[in-house]
């Protein structure tokens, strides 16, 4: 039987990260294991809120470069076709934490190129439907779900205006350990929250899209006035998606 060579790069490199992971508790009963990093010094406070500022006019046409960055990030691109399924069934049950969407003016036709995820709400109405508490928003506006708690039951994915939550359908083989998952599970963005537990701010999608010269993302501090987040927030005019929901995400948008 021949091996995936990639899923089996990524199974070893699983293993050897594992090894020397240490675990971040985020919310009781939630651990994230970031790699060679010791647990926060100080409790998630609501003094930030993390968030983004995407601009649409930097977004390429054609340009997929952050969905892959947050597949490889969050071990995504290490889920695996289930025996039997077709091509167009994976496409509609695979995980997708980021995708890039098409929004077209019908009075003028202009066609704007996006990436959409979780906004991570101020009000978020997952967490409101959620039976077992599950999807719950961390003090510092980090929108996540506790997979020990989830039962699949997808309220949050009805609840969510974006569609910007999965379900994990299938068993799953290969996992990185900073972002664990399981069969039955929901899952979406968590603006990378290993990194913000580790001091990193930045976002994959965000280098990613830096890389690549567009720099149409920028992640940062919300209620700190002197982030690049803020700063770019004063300059550019941005709107909320749905603003009609008063749900206030953290995720904004300009160039709309």
């Amino acid at each position: 039987m021949k091996t995936d060579t990639k899923h089996e790069q990524g199974r070893r490199d699983f293993l050897k990260h594992g090894a020397v992971a240490a675990a971040v508790a985020v919310a009781p009963g939630v651990l994230l294991h970031t790699v060679n990093a010791g647990p926060r010094s100080e409790p998630v406070t609501s003094k930030n809120r993390w968030g983004m500022l995407i601009d649409t006019t930097k977004c390429a046409d054609g340009c997929n470069a952050c969905v892959v960055a947050c597949d490889e990030e969050n071990g995504i691109d290490m889920l695996r076709k289930p025996e039997g399924a077709s091509d167009e069934e994976w496409a509609r049950q695979k995980p997708r934490w980021i995708r890039k969407v098409k929004v077209q003016d019908n009075l003028t036709g202009r066609v704007t190129n996006l990436p959409l995820m979780c906004v991570h709400c101020e009000h978020p109405p997952c967490v409101d439907v959620c039976p077992t508490a599950a999807s719950f928003k961390r003090a510092d506006g980090i929108v996540m779900v506790n997979r020990h708690t989830c039962i699949g039951c997808r309220y949050c994915m009805m609840a969510c205006p974006y569609k910007a939550r999965s379900f994990i359908h299938e068993n799953v083989e290969f996992q990185p350990t900073i972002s664990p998952r399981g069969k039955g599970c929901v899952e979406s963005c968590t603006l990378c929250v290993h990194r913000v537990d580790q001091g990193d701010i930045s976002t994959a999608c965000q280098d990613a899209c830096t890389r690549e010269g567009h720099k149409a993302i920028v992640f940062g501090d919300l209620y700190d006035p002197q982030s690049e987040l803020a700063q770019a927030l004063k300059k550019y005019p941005s709107v909320a998606l749905r603003d009609d929901l008063k749900l206030n995400p953290g995720v904004r948008f300009s160039g709309i």
